[in-house]
Order: structure tokens, then C-alpha cells, then sequence
């Protein structure tokens, strides 16, 4: 789910059977659940309203979703590794980083 540029996972409790729902990409806890996907939609957004409302009234700025830019400082000889590396593959840097990073991590786009 998607509301605001926040996201969200969802999980289904069988115990309580009731879908839980939590705001990822920030550093900030949002947790929503409820009965029914429409009444989980609704709890998301009121739930992203509601967090956008509290950091408003005590003014200060809400934390938001990660933009996927990552300033990065590297030795030089290792840039340049990287970027012959990514030359060979046919890629660009960016690409080739954002691959190898999604390997590190067990993680496939």
C-alpha cells in the first residue's frame, strides 16, 4: 500500500485474526491494523494523516520515506575499480553499485 509516498507491509495475524499494517522506509514506529482490507486502507491513511497532523502541531519536520539517493565516499582506487567493473559488465556505475549491494543482501530487483 502506498499512501503519501509512505509504504506499507502488511501481515495477518491468525491468532487474532485481524491484518496488521506497518509504515516502512522511515525511522519514525507507524503501526495500523483492522478487520477487512478496505478498513486496513482506511487505518493506513488515517494513520499517515494522523503522524503528518502530530509532527505539524509540535513543529517538527516528519520523517520521510528513503528518497533511494546514498551519498557515498570511497577510496579512489576502489571508485575506480568499481567503475572498470561496471564498464566490463556494460553497466553504469549506479547500476552495477545498486547490483552489487542488492547481492550483499541477499536481494534480487
Amino acid at each position: 500500500m502506498e499512501y503519501k509516498g509512505y509504504k506499507a507491509a502488511v501481515t495477518y495475524d491468525h491468532e487474532g485474526k485481524v491484518l496488521r499494517g506497518e509504515v516502512v522506509g522511515t525511522r519514525d514506529v507507524i503501526f495500523f491494523e483492522a478487520n477487512s482490507v478496505e478498513q486496513l486502507e482506511k487505518e493506513f491513511r488515517f494513520s499517515i494523516d494522523d503522524y503528518l497532523a502530530v509532527c505539524a502541531e509540535r513543529g517538527r519536520e516528519p520523517d520521510k520515506p528513503f528518497s533511494g539517493r546514498v551519498p557515498l565516499r570511497i577510496r579512489p582506487e576502489l571508485h575506480r575499480a568499481a567503475s572498470e567493473a561496471a564498464r566490463v559488465e556494460g553497466k553504469s556505475l549506479n547500476s552495477w553499485l545498486a547490483h552489487a549491494i542488492e547481492e550483499a543482501i541477499g536481494r534480487s530487483s
